[in-house]
């Protein structure tokens, strides 16, 4: 049930930040930013070496709030996937797909999203348990890859990252992605202290993908 209600949940918002940050402060306040802006799936990195902590405040933060999911991003292996979840992470993010921690991840009823560029690669995420893969990175993709995907695999539940800014959100919505990630013009605001612009940032991805969905 728990791995149900995140993917809900993650599907609901539709838009996932992809946190970064160089330093703790800055990676909770750039996750805050996001939620109060709508945006509330939160993708904390482990290229930020205090991920750990950051997922932990977050989760405790806002325990209990069924529409703000925190989940760990960049997670390479299964080992780091356990140290996310045990932080309270409730769903984990590859840049690539890793069986072990799917496997992992499996075990604990937790959703596992990695990163995929072809059909083997989705089909193999999808026999090993997964419920969402990640075009990564989209903008070696374009959005006719989308339904490329989808004709073979109509079942395939896709998000994609990299390359998504505000100029072509509604078209990676129309063209049936589930989830998209965004972070990069996220992570340079917070580096400049810029959280407020982060939240009215934020409320424009959504307006504008929730519009592209029909929402």
């Amino acid at each position: 049930m728990f791995r149900i209600k995140v993917l809900n949940a993650l599907k609901e918002c539709g838009v996932v930040a992809v946190v970064r940050g160089t330093t703790k402060e800055i990676g909770v306040k750039i996750s805050e930013s996001c939620i109060r802006g709508n945006v509330k799936a939160i993708e904390v990195t482990y290229t930020n070496k205090f991920a750990n902590e950051i997922i932990k405040e977050l989760s405790e933060k806002y325990h209990g709030n069924d529409e703000v999911v925190i989940g760990a991003g960049t997670v390479l292996d299964s080992e780091t996937a356990r140290m996310a979840i045990l932080a309270g992470a409730q769903y984990i993010v590859s840049p690539s797909f890793n069986k072990d921690t799917a496997i992992l991840c499996n075990r604990y009823n937790v959703p596992y999203i990695p990163g995929v560029m072809t059909i083997n690669e989705i089909v193999t995420a999808y026999e090993s348990g997964v419920d969402v893969v990640k075009l990564f990175p989209g903008n070696a993709f374009g959005q006719g890859y989308v339904s490329s995907v989808k004709a073979p695999l109509p079942h395939a539940n896709i998000m994609v990252t990299g390359g998504v800014n505000l100029e072509n959100i509604d078209t990676w919505a129309k063209a049936g992605v589930d989830l998209v990630g965004i972070g990069g013009e996220l992570n340079k605001l917070g580096e400049a202290g810029k959280f407020d612009e982060i939240e009215s940032t934020c409320k424009k991805y959504i307006e504008k993908f929730n519009n592209a969905r029909g929402i």
